[in-house]
Parts: structure tokens; C-alpha cells; sequence
């Protein structure tokens, strides 16, 4: 897809982070542009900023983790702007520096519910209406680094990152089996300048841990871990420069997509490494 002047792109997760960055490059595109994401008060603001720009835009509040609110984003879509061309899953939240076992089972519903499942059910609603239409589309899918390598103290988080990954290329096979007209990448980012440590803020009441449940802050040692992810992203790469670079890969029909590159792949061969060599796992660093 080199083309995106009047095409229309959804996004999930826009309001904030690497979402809005995409928002903000497809209305530079001359996109029209539907915005989604779980937080009303932010949405509401993105779309006024993304309006700034000229651009033409649909503001669907979604909770991606429920199969009937992408269902309804696929809809609104459809009714509003007649068809979809670019769909970014893009929606993430994540738990930081508790153990596999420690993780409450809220912890693992929620973070896989709008990880993977949010993209499940994005791929369910919005491949039939691109198969559909017959005409140039392209997925991209947001994994991260967590999804290629490994790190202790955020399983829900990897795991989940891990199955984007795994879907996408099996997507990828699967579509190029099918028409040559839907292209598909998987963005794998490290460290971005986000809000990702702040999801707790969108966690559903019913998901919400219960006292003395969950990751204990007065843990000097998870402090320790919970700053170290803090300064990251604090000093990752802007979302608009991820933004650059998801257009110039989907131009180019590229799968994977690594804004971190050389980082990534120093980290990757390692692991590979050690599979291909039958060796313990390491620490990724």
C-alpha cells in the first residue's frame, strides 16, 4: 500500500502514545481518520487535536478486549465512511514486576484481553470487510520487543506480545495464500515514550486487584524494577518517530517492523542462539 490520500484507517489505543502518533501521520496522509480507544476524556481530546490538522474523523469509544465493542467499531466504520483500509491494532496495557505465579488471574484476563484478544477480534471483523472490498488494505499489529525476547517479571505482558507476533505471521501466510491485495506487519517497538505504566487507570472495576492482591509497591525491590521501567519509557522514542517508520515499512511491504533495530536484533540473535545451541535461556538486556 503506497497510496493513502482519502483511504480511511482505524486505530486502536489512539488517544495517547504510539496510537495518537499513528493518528497524527494518517491525518498528515490525508487520511480519514477513526479513532478508538477505552478513555473517553483522552479520546475526546486526540480527536480535537487530529481535527486541527483538517483531517475527517470518527471517534468510537472501545474497549478492545470485548468482542461486541470491535464488532460495533467495525460497524460505525462501515456506516460513516463506507469502507476501512488501514487498521491498526494498536491497543496495550501491561503488568510489570510480578511473577509468573504472583500475577492474579485478573492480571492475566486483563492484559491478554486487550493484547491478544483485542487483536483477534480486530483481525475477525475487519478481514472480512477488506476481503470484502477487493482493493489495496495493509494490518499492522503492535507486539513489542517483550514478544521476541525474554525478561522475568512480566509474563502476562510477554505472553501476550509473544501471541501478536505468532498471529501475525501466521496471518501474514495466511492472506498472502488468499489475495494480494491486504498486506500485514507486525510493529515490534522497545522502549517508546507511552503511558503503558499508567493502564491501570483503564482497568476494568471487575478486573481491578483486591487489596493485599497483586504487585506490593512497598517492595523495595519492585520499586527498584518498577523505576527502571519507568526511566525506559520516559526516555524511549517519540511516537511520532515510530509513526515515520510503521509508513515508510508499510510502503515497502515490510512484516517486521523494529523502530529499536539494532538494539532488537543484538537481542533476538541471542535468544536464537541459545535455542539453536540447546542452551539455557538468558536474561535479555
Amino acid at each position: 500500500m503506497k497510496e493513502f490520500k482519502g483511504k480511511v484507517a482505524v486505530i486502536t489505543g489512539a488517544a495517547s502514545g504510539i496510537g495518537f502518533g499513528l493518528a497524527e501521520r494518517c491525518a498528515k496522509e490525508g487520511m480519514k481518520v477513526v479513532l478508538a480507544d477505552v478513555n473517553e476524556d483522552t479520546l475526546q481530546k486526540a480527536e480535537t487535536d487530529i481535527k486541527k490538522t483538517g483531517a475527517t474523523t470518527l471517534v468510537v469509544k472501545t474497549d478492545v478486549s470485548r468482542a461486541e465493542d470491535v464488532k460495533t467499531l467495525a460497524e460505525k466504520t462501515l456506516d460513516t465512511f463506507g469502507a476501512v483500509h488501514l487498521l491498526f491494532n494498536n491497543a496495550g496495557v501491561g503488568t510489570f514486576a510480578t511473577s509468573v505465579w504472583e500475577s492474579t488471574l485478573a492480571d492475566w484476563q486483563w492484559v491478554l484481553g486487550v493484547n491478544l484478544w483485542g487483536v483477534i477480534y480486530g483481525v475477525h471483523f475487519f478481514i472480512p470487510i477488506m476481503l470484502k472490498q477487493g482493493v489495496e488494505c495493509h494490518i499492522v499489529n503492535t507486539a513489542s520487543t517483550s514478544g521476541l525476547v525474554t525478561n522475568p517479571y512480566s509474563s502476562p505482558y510477554a505472553v501476550s506480545k509473544h501471541g501478536v507476533v505468532i498471529l501475525s505471521e501466521t496471518l501474514y501466510h495466511e492472506l498472502a495464500q488468499k489475495t494480494r491485495n491486504i498486506g500485514v506487519s507486525v510493529l515490534i517497538p522497545g522502549y517508546v515514550k507511552t503511558k503503558v505504566m499508567d493502564a491501570e487507570r483503564n482497568r476494568p472495576s471487575e478486573l481491578k486487584n483486591k487489596p493485599g492482591e497483586g504487585i506490593d509497591l512497598t517492595d523495595p525491590s519492585v520499586q527498584g524494577m518498577m523505576q527502571s521501567y519507568k526511566q525506559g519509557f520516559e526516555t524511549g522514542m517519540l511516537p511520532e518517530k515510530v509513526a515515520d517508520i510503521v509508513f515508510k515499512a508499510i510502503r515497502e511491504k515490510k512484516f517486521y517492523i523494529l523502530p529499536n533495530a539494532e538494539f532488537v536484533k543484538s537481542l533476538i540473535r541471542t535468544r536464537m542462539e541459545d535455542i539453536l545451541h540447546e542452551r539455557n535461556p538468558k536474561i535479555s538486556r
